[in-house]
């Protein structure tokens, strides 16, 4: 009898773990590289630590997903007071632990993945005593204005020492990681249909509008656009701005503040609060300029792609991965214009700019859609966390 043909070795068997449901930028990134992701080559299995948008998003697309629920006391609490506070409360409940540990276990997986703050320090103990490789998956900035000091401080020790590798999503996110383990940086990349055909020709029908994309928050800067439209509307009074978000992450107070400040400032028939939109390719779409006003830098920007990958003009605050992203040559190869993060005159004055210079401004977006597509697709995305996944089972 021939021998037999040897058998080709099984996908990589992955467990993707996240804190929320939730769909912030971090998740919307995963499903997009789930959806290229080669499915022989690497078999993910999602592990939630909640209910929510994302499972129901990851079913629809028929990825696999298992929820095992964290106490929500510990799973929403915010940034300020920190994930070293959480892993107290957590270890306190060794019982969610357990749980973990035996579903990863059950579903005989080869390398634990977390990707979030939360789930970063939740997955070590696990980790550990599957004797499985941990990769991080970090989509935040660990420094201090971004994270309290004791937290940052944990997080570099641990990455220097804990995980197998940490995958970051920016050049700036990898800085504040000094030492970390085989870093790799895979941008969040642009789906196909996140990226038009073509160029625009002209400004949408109508005044122009301004928008800004992103969830309600002190940090994404809605209140600094908000006083520069004031600045704006003086000077072309049939702008229209619309904030497209919703107050996320225990942010109603900031909601409350913007709404007083629209009104304060006598514009409330000139800027409008969207809520969440699903998708937003039919608000950018409408958009003469796409804002981005982070008052602290950004660990990566996918708004920033994200509209440049629809063809918008974008004026945007410099710092963190922005500046990788926008391009700002003095030789004619810009890709959009930059200003210093909470200067609402000169974020007002590039709006302007923008709305006053049509021609010059679609020819940056043009420029920029180019560059977007060929620098930040998903298929290189997923291609690079692929490549880490195949080495940390080795």
């Amino acid at each position: 009898m021939p021998p037999a043909a040897p058998s080709s070795p099984r996908p990589v068997r992955v467990a993707i773990l996240d804190h929320t449901a939730e769909l912030g930028g971090a998740e919307l990134a995963l499903l997009r590289l789930l959806e290229v992701v080669d499915r022989e080559r690497v078999e993910p299995v999602v592990v939630l630590f909640s209910s929510g948008p994302l499972e129901e998003r990851l079913q629809r697309v028929g990825q696999r997903v298992v929820v095992v629920p964290l106490d929500p006391r510990v799973r929403d609490m915010g940034r300020a007071v920190g994930p070293l506070s959480a892993l107290r409360r957590a270890a306190s409940g060794a019982a969610f632990l357990h749980r973990l540990a035996a579903s990863l276990r059950a579903l005989d997986v080869d390398v634990v993945h977390s990707t979030s703050l939360k789930a970063d320090l939740l997955a070590i103990p696990v980790a550990l005593l599957l004797r499985k490789p941990l990769v991080w998956h970090v989509h935040d900035r660990i420094a201090e204005d971004y994270l309290p000091f004791r937290t940052v401080r944990l997080l570099r020790f641990l990455a220097r020492r804990v995980p197998h590798a940490v995958v970051v999503n920016s050049e700036a996110t990898a800085a504040t990681l000094p030492g970390a383990r085989r870093p790799t940086v895979a941008y969040p990349g642009l789906s196909s249909e996140q990226v038009a055909h073509s160029g625009r020709r002209l400004q949408p029908e109508g005044g122009p509008v301004v928008g800004m994309v992103g969830r309600l928050s002190p940090t994404k800067g809605q209140l600094v656009l908000v006083r520069a439209a004031r600045h704006v509307v003086d000077v072309r009074p049939t702008t229209r701005f619309r904030l497209v978000g919703s107050a996320a992450f225990g942010a109603a107070d900031y909601e409350r503040e913007l709404r007083s400040e629209i009104g304060r400032l006598g514009l409330e028939a000139d800027i409008d609060l969207v809520g969440f939109v699903d998708d937003p390719r039919g608000e950018l779409e409408a958009m003469s300029v796409c804002v981005h006003a982070s008052t602290v830098p950004e660990p990566f920007g996918q708004v920033v792609t994200e509209a440049m990958g629809w063809g918008v003009p974008v004026v945007a605050t410099r710092g963190g991965g922005v500046d990788e992203i926008v391009r700002t040559s003095p030789r004619g190869s810009e890709t959009g214009l930059l200003v210093d993060a909470g200067d609402e005159q000169a974020l007002a004055l590039a709006v302007l700019d923008v709305i006053d210079r049509p021609a010059e401004a679609l020819a940056r977006a043009s420029r920029a859609l180019a560059d977007v597509a060929d620098r930040f697709g998903i298929e290189r995305s997923a291609e690079t966390v692929t490549g880490v996944w195949e080495e940390a089972a080795l």
